[in-house]
């Protein structure tokens, strides 16, 4: 039969798995990063994932799918159901769970918090001296919160500018001399924190103050492109390009691409 359904840009998709906890019949998942219709029968077409979706990467359209099935999206909620049940053997680390037919989170599906442990990197060899020195810090004005930031603040005029995801300064040991030196730093976290209120206080800066350079610094997971996108679009709001680069790290602290 020819009906309405979803459908999903990969090129779009970031995996932030928003989608997947936005569907009430748990016809999406996460596949190597990426959402994917798990069946055309678990989708009713009603499109409850949109709004949800940070990048539009998805749609309904119109074509020949199977229809929608009820009975096998009830059988399939209770077997997600079943599946995040706690163990007492082993300890229980859910992404999501299903509750009364709706999808929840507790952490999300988003590759950025999936666990894992990383292998530490061998240490650059010091003099005894060099270890008895601590190094001094890059910050050159308080507070660094995007939030609190004022927009008419006057350490902000002209200056150079550090648009940093909070996670950077952690991953990378040199953050402060590397990236922070002779700049005037703003963090904010792209998942957690509310990036229209982010692009709208960024254009405000770019509009009183024409900073000289904007540097942004992310981690590589996939949500944290928001904090770049954020940036690119206050430009276009503020109708100001300001010279931009962009620096991403991994959870090693390595930089793995500089633009």
């Amino acid at each position: 039969m020819r009906r309405k359904i979803i459908e999903i840009n990969e090129e779009k998709c970031n995996g932030c798995g928003l989608c997947v906890n936005a569907c009430h019949e748990g016809a999406l998942e996460l596949v190597n990063g990426k959402a994917k219709l798990v069946s055309d029968e678990y989708c009713d077409g009603l499109g409850n994932c949109l709004p949800e979706c940070p990048t539009g990467a998805i749609k309904i359209i119109e074509r020949e799918a199977a229809a929608y099935n009820d009975e096998l999206v009830q059988a399939r909620l209770k077997s997600l159901n079943k599946a995040n049940e706690p163990k007492d053997e082993q300890p229980v680390n859910k992404v999501r769970t299903i509750t009364g037919g709706a999808a929840h989170s507790s952490g999300c599906a988003c590759p950025g918090t999936r666990a894992a442990m990383l292998k530490q990197m061998p240490a650059t060899p010091q003099k005894e001296s060099a270890k008895e020195v601590e190094r001094p810090s890059e910050l050159r004005q308080w507070p660094v919160q995007l939030t609190l930031i004022n927009p008419q603040a006057s350490y902000l005029q002209n200056a150079d500018l550090l648009i940093a995801a909070d996670c950077t300064a952690y991953a990378y040991a040199s953050f402060h001399e590397k990236f922070m030196k002779d700049r005037i730093t703003l963090i904010g976290c792209p998942k957690l924190d509310d990036l229209e209120y982010y692009t709208e206080k960024i254009a405000e800066i770019i509009k009183f103050n024409n900073p000289t350079s904007v540097k942004v610094v992310r981690m590589e997971v996939p949500c944290c492109t928001g904090i770049a996108r954020a940036v690119k679009d206050a430009m276009l709001l503020a109708q100001t390009v300001v010279p931009y680069s962009e620096i991403i790290i991994n959870a090693q602290g390595q930089i793995i691409k500089e633009i």
